[in-house]
C-alpha cells in the first residue's frame, strides 16, 4: 500500500509539500507528470496533470526518494506545489485514483521508518515533540534526544543486563558447573550499578515532562486581591472576567505562556472564603486542587488586608512567592510575619513592579528547568517502564542472593524487556498506535 498526504501546515499558503511513501510511488510520478521519476534527490521542475484528462493542475517541483535511502525506508516522493486548497484538494483527488494508494493516518509515515529501522521510538517521540513545539526550551529539549543521547543510555544499561542474563542463564542450563566467584561478584556489581543509574534518572523531579507539557502556575488567595487582573496583565489580553464582585471567578481559568522561552499553564481560580454557595466552595475545592498540583503558586493578597493564617500560610510553605497587590493603598511597613516570605510589593492599577514579578516568575523557572543530566525523562511511558524495570532487578538481587536463579533470570529478563521498551527494541506492536496517533498528518 503506497500512503500519501499534505505534510506542509493546513491553509493558504506559499508552497504546499504532498509526500508519497509506498512502491506506487514512482508510478504516481509517472502518471502525475507523464515523465519518468527524475534523478533521485533532485528537485525537478513539472507540470502536474490530470490523470485522465492531461488537463494542467499546477507546475511545481518534484522530488524523488528512491528506497531505502529515504525517510521511511521506502520508494518516497516530495510534491512541492502552490499552497491554494484548490490546487492541494486536485492533486490529492488524482492521487486518489491511482491503485493501492490511499490517505495516511496521523503519524503513519514516522511509523514506517521505526518499523523500517530507521529511528527508534525515543527519536520518533522527539520529532513529535519538535513538531509541537511552541518555545525554545521545548525545542532544544526535542532535538537533544532526536540526536540519540538518551537512546545511548538507555541501549548501553539494557547491553549491559543482555550480559548478566547470559552469565545466570548459563548457570541454569549447566548447574553442575560452578560459576566462578569473580562471575558472581560482577554479576551482583553489575546489576547494581544499572539499578542505581535508573534510580539517578528517575531521580529528575520531572524536569522532562515540565518542559514538554509545561511549567504550571497557579494564581491563588482571597477574593477581590487581583487574581482575574493578574492573569490578564501577564497575558496581555482579557483571559478572565474581572469585576469588584466577590466571587465572580468561580472555576480555573487556564491560559499558556510563553515566559522568556520556557512554557507555562497558568491558572487563574476562584477567591478562598468562607462559602455557603454549592457552586462557589467546589470551585474554591478546585483551588485549592490545583494550587497542590502546581510547580509554583503566585498567592495573591490585598495588601489593605493582609492576613496570612490558616489557609494562606499553607500555601506559602512550598513553591510560592506571595504577591502583595494594591501596594498604592499600603500605608505602612509591612511587618515581620509577612516580610519573612518570598515576596513582591505590585499595583496592578499603577502597573507597578510587575516586570520584579515577572523577574521572580524567570528566575523560578531557571532554578527548576537546570538539570545537569543528559537524559530527561519526557514521557509518563518512559517512566513506567523505568519504575517496572528497577522493581525487576531488586527483585533480582534478592533471588540472585539465594541462588535461585531460574527465578532471578526471569526477573532480568523483564527487567532488560522494560528498557528495550523505551527504544523500542521488543514486540511494542500494543504501544504504536498511542505514541503515533499524536502525530499530525503527513508525519
Amino acid at each position: 500500500m503506497t500512503i500519501f498526504a499534505l505534510s506542509s501546515g493546513p491553509g493558504i499558503s506559499g508552497v504546499a509539500i504532498i509526500r508519497i511513501s509506498g512502491s506506487e510511488t514512482s508510478n504516481v510520478i509517472k502518471l502525475l507528470t507523464g515523465k519518468e521519476t527524475p534523478k533521485p534527490r533532485m528537485a525537478t521542475l513539472r507540470k502536474v496533470n490530470n490523470i485522465n484528462t492531461s488537463e494542467l493542475i499546477d507546475e511545481g517541483i518534484i522530488i524523488w526518494f528512491p528506497g531505502p535511502e529515504s525517510y521511511t525506508g521506502e520508494d518516497m516522493a516530495e510534491i512541492h506545489i502552490h499552497g491554494g486548497k484548490a490546487v492541494i484538494l486536485a492533486v490529492q483527488n488524482e492521487i486518489s485514483k491511482i491503485k493501492n494508494c490511499r490517505f495516511a493516518e496521523p503519524g503513519e509515515f514516522t511509523k514506517l521508518a521505526f518499523q523500517n529501522g530507521k529511528i527508534n521510538l525515543l527519536k520518533a517521540e522527539s520529532i513529535a515533540d519538535l513538531i509541537s513545539a511552541e518555545t525554545e526550551i521545548q525545542r532544544l529539549q526535542a532535538v537533544k534526544i532526536m540526536q540519540g543521547q538518551s537512546s545511548q543510555k538507555f541501549n548501553e544499561l539494557r547491553e549491559k543486563l543482555l550480559k548478566i542474563l547470559s552469565f545466570v542463564e548459563a548457570k541454569i542450563d549447566f548447574p553442575e558447573e560452578d560459576l566462578p566467584e569473580d562471575d558472581l561478584k560482577k554479576i551482583k556489581k553489575d546489576s547494581t550499578d544499572v539499578l542505581n543509574k535508573i534510580e539517578k534518572i528517575l531521580d529528575d523531579q520531572k524536569i522532562g515532562e515540565i518542559i514538554r507539557e509545561g511549567f504550571k502556575i497557579a494564581i491563588v488567595g482571597p477574593t477581590n486581591a487581583g487574581k482575574s487582573s493578574l492573569l490578564n496583565n501577564l497575558s496581555n489580553r482579557e483571559v478572565a472576567i474581572v469585576s469588584e464582585i466577590a466571587g465572580t471567578t468561580r472555576d480555573v481559568v487556564e491560559t499558556h505562556l510563553n515566559i522568556d522561552g520556557y512554557p507555562v499553564i497558568i491558572s487563574d481560580t476562584a477567591g478562598i472564603r468562607n462559602s455557603k454557595d454549592e457552586i462557589e466552595k467546589k470551585g474554591i475545592k478546585l483551588s485549592l486542587d490545583k494550587a497542590e498540583n502546581a510547580d509554583l503558586k503566585l498567592v495573591v493578597v490585598d495588601a489593605k488586608s493582609i492576613n496570612l493564617r490558616g489557609f494562606l500560610n499553607d500555601l506559602l510553605k512550598n513553591d510560592a512567592i506571595l504577591v502583595i497587590n494594591k501596594s498604592d493603598l499600603l500605608k505602612k511597613k509591612l511587618d515581620s510575619e509577612v516580610s519573612k516570605f518570598d515576596h513582591v510589593l505590585i499595583s496592578l492599577k499603577e502597573n507597578f513592579n510587575i516586570d520584579k514579578l515577572i523577574s521572580k516568575i524567570k528566575s523560578s523557572l531557571k532554578n527548576k528547568f537546570i538539570s545537569e543530566e543528559d537524559i530527561l525523562i519526557t514521557r509518563e511511558r518512559h517512566r513506567q517502564h523505568l519504575i517496572q524495570s528497577a522493581d525487576h532487578l531488586r527483585n533480582f538481587s534478592v533471588k540472585n542472593d539465594k541462588k535461585d536463579f531460574d527465578k532471578a533470570a526471569e526477573d532480568l529478563r523483564l527487567a532488560t524487556r522494560h528498557l528495550g521498551m523505551i527504544v523500542g527494541k521488543v514486540d511494542v506492536e500494543e504501544i504504536l498506535g498511542s505514541i503515533f496517533n499524536d502525530f499530525c498528518i503527513g508525519k
